[in-house]
C-alpha cells in the first residue's frame, strides 16, 4: 500500500499535513473527509519510499487482539443503541481505536459504507481480522433489524472463547516454562560443567561410570555436529509446519493427534463441544438457518477433524435428515451431546438443549483445567528430579572414586 503526504484543512480551519497509507489517491481523499479533513493536496511520498515500506510491515506485523476485538464491539452495540448514524458512529471509533490496524480497517469501513455497502460486505473485506463467525452475525443481525441483540450475543461467544483460551495457556504455561528451563540447564551442564569434570577425572586416572561416559558421548556429538543438528531442526520445523499448516492431510493428523493425545486430548474435546454448542445455540437464537449455522462452524469450531464431521452432517441434513441422526456416526461428538440435540430436536426446543449442553461442558472444561494443573506438578517433579539425578551421579560418582584414590595416597 503506497504511503502519500497530504495537506489539508481540519474542521478548525487550521492547516495540517501528514502522511496516511492508501490504495490510491481517491482513496487517500476519502480517508481524510471521513476524518473530518478538507484535501488541498496530496502527492505520492516518493522521498520517503522507505518510510512507506516500514509503514507497510509495521501495518502487516501489528494484530488485533481479542480484548480490542471485544472492546471495538461493545462500543459499536452501545453507540447503536444510542441511535448514533452509522457513519458518525464509525467516525467516533476511529477516534477512540488505539490500535493502528483497527482503526485503518474502521476507516476503510466507512469508505465502503459511504459508497452503498452493507455492514456485511464492509466486514467481510478483512476476514483477518474479523471470522466468519464475526461476518455472519453482522449479516443476520443486518437483515433481521436486530443487530444490537446479535451483537450482544456474538460479545458473549467472543469473551467466552477468549475465557476457555485463557485458562487452558495459563495450565500449559507453569509446564512449559519447566521444560524450557530443563532444556537450558541440561545442555549447559552438558556443554560447561560436565567436561571439565572429566578432565579432572581423566587426568586423576579415574574410571569413569555409565552416567559419565553417557554425558561425555553426549557433550561430543553436540559440540562435533551442532551445525548439522541445528540446521535438521529448522529443517524439520519448516517442514513439519508446512505439512500440518498448508496439507489437507497434515491438518487432519494433527488435529486427529490433538484429540487422542491422553492427558490433553479430553480437555480439547470438551472445549470443542463447549465451542460448537454454545455458537449453534446463539447463531439459531439470532435466526441464522441451519444450514447456514453448520457452514459457520465448519470454519470457527478450530478443529480441522470436527470440522469435516460437522460438514458431512450439514451434507446429510440438507438431504432432509435431522441433526442429531448424521451426528451419531461421528467420531469425536459425545453421546451427551448427540442425545441432547435429538431430545432438542424433537421437543422443539434445540437452542435451549444446545445452552444445556455448552453450560454442562463449561463446567467440565473448567473441572479439567483444573485437574490438569494438579497432575502436571508432580510429573514434573520427578522429571526435574530424573534430570538433576542423572547429572548428580554423573559428577559425584567419580568424586567418590577420587576421593578414595586420595584416601589410599595417604
Amino acid at each position: 500500500m503506497p504511503n502519500y503526504i497530504y495537506r489539508a484543512i481540519n474542521q478548525s480551519g487550521s492547516n495540517v499535513s501528514g502522511e496516511i497509507m492508501a490504495d490510491s489517491i481517491e482513496m487517500a481523499e476519502n480517508m481524510l473527509s471521513t476524518q473530518g479533513y478538507i484535501p488541498s493536496k496530496i502527492i505520492e511520498g516518493g522521498g520517503a519510499l522507505s518510510f512507506g515500506w516500514w509503514k507497510k510491515i509495521e501495518m502487516r506485523l501489528t494484530s488485533v487482539k481479542v480484548n480490542e476485538l471485544i472492546l471495538f464491539t461493545k462500543q459499536f452495540r452501545t453507540m447503536l443503541i444510542a441511535g448514533l448514524p452509522i457513519i458518525q458512529l464509525f467516525g467516533v471509533l476511529e477516534n477512540q481505536t488505539e490500535n493502528k490496524k483497527l482503526r485503518n480497517i474502521i476507516v476503510s469501513i466507512t469508505i465502503n459504507l459511504r459508497e452503498g455497502s452493507t455492514l456485511y460486505d464492509a466486514f467481510a473485506k478483512h476476514t483477518g481480522v474479523f471470522s466468519p463467525l464475526y461476518c455472519s452475525m453482522i449479516r443476520a443481525g443486518e437483515q433481521s433489524g436486530t443487530l444490537p441483540e446479535v451483537l450482544g450475543r456474538l460479545i458473549y461467544i467472543l469473551e467466552h472463547e477468549h475465557k476457555i483460551k485463557s485458562d487452558v495457556k495459563s495450565a500449559l504455561q507453569y509446564p512449559v516454562i519447566v521444560l524450557v528451563a530443563l532444556v537450558i540447564a541440561f545442555i549447559v551442564l552438558l556443554t560447561f560443567v560436565i567436561p571439565k569434570f572429566a578432565g579432572i577425572f581423566s587426568r586423576a586416572g579415574v574410571e569413569l561410570p555409565l552416567p559419565t561416559r553417557a554425558c561425555i558421548l553426549l557433550y561430543q556429538f553436540l559440540d562435533n555436529y551442532w551445525q548439522w543438528i541445528i540446521t535438521g531442526i529448522i529443517i524439520i520445523i519448516i517442514a513439519v509446519r508446512y505439512y500440518y499448516k498448508e496439507t489437507e492431510a497434515g491438518k487432519y493428523l494433527w488435529h486427529t493427534l490433538t484429540l487422542d493425545i491422553p492427558v490433553t486430548g479430553p480437555l480439547f474435546l470438551k472445549t470443542m463441544m463447549s465451542r460448537f454448542a454454545s455458537v449453534f445455540s446463539i447463531l439459531q437464537s439470532s435466526g441464522v438457518p441451519v444450514l447456514d449455522s453448520l457452514d459457520i462452524l465448519c470454519g470457527t469450531i478450530g478443529n480441522y477433524v470436527i470440522a469435516k464431521e460437522i460438514s458431512l452432517t450439514r451434507d446429510r441434513v440438507e438431504e432432509g435428515r435431522g441433526i442429531s441422526g448424521p451426528l451419531k456416526s461421528a467420531k469425536y461428538f459425545t453421546p451427551m451431546v448427540v442425545d441432547m440435540i435429538a431430545v432438542g430436536e424433537e421437543s422443539g426446543k434445540l437452542e435451549e438443549m444446545l445452552r444445556e449442553i455448552s453450560v454442562h461442558y463449561d463446567d467440565e472444561v473448567e473441572y479439567a483445567v483444573k485437574r490438569l494443573s494438579d497432575a502436571i506438578g508432580p510429573v514434573l517433579i520427578v522429571g526435574l528430579a530424573v534430570v538433576v539425578g542423572f547429572f548428580a551421579l554423573s559428577i559425584f560418582l567419580p568424586m567418590w572414586d577420587l576421593t578414595k584414590i586420595v584416601r589410599k595416597g595417604f
